[in-house]
This record gives C-alpha cells, sequence and structure tokens, in this order.
C-alpha cells in the first residue's frame, strides 16, 4: 500500500494540472469572450472639415492712411482638419453612438466611418447633445449590422473590470483593461465642466474618445470621453479616464431616435437643473450687492429666486426670499454646490434645507433659520 501512496499522488497531482490549464486557456478568460462579443460593433470615426483663415496684409493699413484709396482685399485660405475618435453601432439598421466633440457637428463636415470587418461608409450626422457629449450618426449598410444592446447594460459596480475598446491614435480595435474607480464625478478638463461621470483606470487616449467602455460580460458600462493628464493646478496625473453612464446613453439613443423618425421631442426634464427637477427650487448665487440688500456676508448661502407652483418645495412652505445656509451636514455657498450635492440623489431621498432670513428686529439683524426635510420628486 505504501508503496503506490506515490504513484497516487502523482497521479493526483497530474490529474490537477490538466484541470488548471484547461481553465487557464485564454479563448476562455471573461475578457477575452467580452471583447469577441463587443468589438464587432465598435468603429473607427474620421472627420474632415474646411477651416477658413481670413489674412489681411499689416501694411495695408498704413497704405490707406498715408496714400489714401481702398484697402486690397483681405486673402482666405481653406485648411483641411482631420480628427480621429471611435463609435459603435446600437442598432442593426446602423445608427451609430459617439461623442458630440468627436464630430463637432457643422454643415461641411464629412464623417467616414470604418466597421470592424474593414469596410468604410459615408456617415450623416442625425442628432446631439452639446451638454451630455453625446451625437447620434447613421450608416446605410447592404445587411444588419452586429451592435451593443443599450437594453442589457452593466450594473457599474465600483471595483467591477471594464474593458475601453476604440482606436486610439488611430490604432483600430484596441483594448484597454481596467476597474470602474468611482461614479458621479464632475472634471474640468481644458475649460470645459463634465458631470456625473463613471471614473476609471483603464487607458484612454486621443481617438478613444467615443467608444464603448464594457464589462466582463460585454455589457456597455458607459462611453469614453475625456482623459485628465493634469489637474487644474497642473499637476500630473495617471490612471484618471472618464466616461459617459450607460444609461444616459440609453437616454438619450430613445431620444435620438425619437429626431431620426421626425417626432417632436420634448426638453427632457433631466436637462433641467437638479433643485428644480427634484424640489422645484430656483437658485441664485449671492453677489456682493445681494447679500448686502439681504443682510448676508458673501459667500454665506444661496437665495431661493423663485419657487415652482406645486412643487414639494412649495407644498413645505418655502417662499422666494430665503436663503439656503446648509443642506444636509455641508454648509453651502454657490448653486453649483448645491447641484453637485443632488447628483449624490435619486427621486424619494429625503434632503435637508436648513433656509432662513436676516430680519431687524428693534434695530438688530437677527436670522431666523429653520431645518425643513424635503422628499425628491
Amino acid at each position: 500500500m505504501s508503496r503506490r501512496f506515490p504513484q497516487i499522488l502523482a497521479l493526483v497531482a497530474l490529474a490537477l494540472t490538466g484541470t488548471v490549464c484547461a481553465q487557464s486557456e485564454p479563448a476562455t478568460e471573461p475578457s477575452v469572450l467580452a471583447v469577441a462579443k463587443a468589438m464587432p460593433a465598435v468603429v473607427n470615426i474620421n472627420t474632415e472639415r474646411v477651416v477658413q483663415h481670413t489674412i489681411r496684409d499689416p501694411y495695408d493699413e498704413f497704405f490707406n492712411n498715408f496714400f489714401g484709396g481702398p484697402m486690397r482685399r483681405p486673402r482666405v485660405l481653406s485648411q483641411k482638419v482631420q480628427s480621429l475618435g471611435s463609435g459603435f453601432i446600437v442598432d442593426p439598421a446602423g445608427y451609430i453612438v459617439t461623442n458630440e466633440h468627436v464630430v463637432q457637428r457643422a454643415a461641411e463636415l464629412k464623417i467616414s466611418v470604418t466597421t470592424s470587418d474593414g469596410k468604410t461608409y459615408n456617415a450623416r450626422y442625425v442628432a446631439g447633445s452639446q451638454d451630455a457629449d453625446l451625437a447620434f450618426l447613421k450608416i446605410d449598410a447592404p445587411q444588419a449590422l452586429p451592435f451593443i444592446n443599450l437594453e442589457q447594460l452593466s450594473p457599474n459596480l465600483l471595483g467591477e473590470t471594464v474593458l475601453v475598446l476604440g482606436n486610439p491614435l488611430g490604432y483600430g480595435s484596441s483594448v484597454a483593461r481596467g476597474i470602474l474607480s468611482a461614479k458621479k464625478r464632475t472634471v474640468t478638463v481644458d475649460d470645459v465642466e463634465y458631470r456625473n461621470l463613471i471614473q476609471t483606470d483603464a487607458a484612454i487616449n486621443p481617438g478613444n474618445s467615443g467608444g464603448p467602455v464594457v464589462d466582463i460580460g460585454g455589457k456597455l458600462v458607459g462611453v469614453s470621453s475625456v482623459k485628465m493628464a493634469f489637474t487644474p493646478q497642473g499637476v500630473p496625473t495617471q490612471g484618471l479616464g472618464f466616461a459617459i453612464p450607460g444609461e444616459v446613453v440609453r437616454q438619450k439613443v430613445e431620444e435620438f431616435k425619437k429626431i431620426a423618425a421626425g417626432k417632436k421631442v420634448e426638453k427632457p426634464v433631466a436637462n433641467r437643473a437638479l433643485a428644480r427637477k427634484f424640489f422645484g427650487l430656483q437658485l441664485q448665487d449671492l453677489t456682493p450687492e445681494l447679500a448686502k440688500t439681504l443682510g448676508y456676508a458673501p459667500g454665506t448661502g444661496v437665495l431661493i429666486a423663485d419657487v415652482d407652483e406645486g412643487s414639494v418645495a412649495e407644498q413645505a412652505g418655502i417662499k422666494r426670499g430665503l436663503v439656503i445656509s446648509q443642506i444636509g451636514r455641508y454648509p453651502v455657498t454657490s448653486s453649483k454646490q448645491i447641484e453637485d450635492l443632488l447628483t449624490q440623489i435619486d427621486t424619494g431621498s429625503v434632503v435637508d434645507f436648513a433656509v432662513g432670513v436676516i430680519r431687524r428686529i428693534r434695530g438688530q439683524a437677527i436670522q431666523q433659520e429653520q431645518t425643513i426635510s424635503l422628499t425628491a420628486r
């Protein structure tokens, strides 16, 4: 029995080795399967526009002042400007999502789209949203095209593996891997503010913009939008890429499809300020002049400029002219700060507002304040 024991151990070890090898086959890795599922829907986008520059001779005005006569007509130079980006098909009929800043809508803009099978099509601009930084394109293909299903979105869990697909620096069909690092980020890049973004440490490079970010099930996490290479103070950063959440993309695509069908689209409530959307509050920053008039020190609150009729704020007795000094445990000094705080809530959330007014009683300025709980609609 003792002589056979080492042989049995050897057989068990061999069996386990075979099992491990079978499990670690690259073709069966979840990320590989996810790329195989999503990549056929990814497209490369090339745009070309003609920009005209007016050039005046610097000596024209001098000669006109001293010698009279009309100045010569300025020269107009035309220059072709090309840019690269990514996108992905969201409908087998050839509808494509990308970033608005990739196509930069213009009448003279030429857009060409190269699909994963290497075929190139002329694309037309259907609709777009600068606020959401999303655009909707259409190509006409003779057959149904592979697409990413927007009805099956990723749950977007912190720490989940994400894959960035796209066309970085013109190198098509590229994949970068990382995790979902954070949600509901607000960032400013090149003086443009982006709100409610997903953060990832996966590499997002020039040309990735507009491409999909998917999870290891191949479901859409979001759309690559921007990379922060430096902080506003000029400090270099690493691993800070941002994407537009999949739910925002799904909602916008529904709107874009209505536009494509010629239907009237009402301005979505989501485009309204969150304080007004949830509570019916129209806010205004306290300028030094307003603060002095109301008896407040500058930067000590936010003025309620108006209250929507029938809103939860009106029903709670909040009136225009009151000043919000605090939300929850956070003192507030600007309407932007309030908007940023409200990005963390949803319909049904209860938020405490400290509101008040300064009254003069017997010659003394007395601040009267009350905390009111409002339920977001």
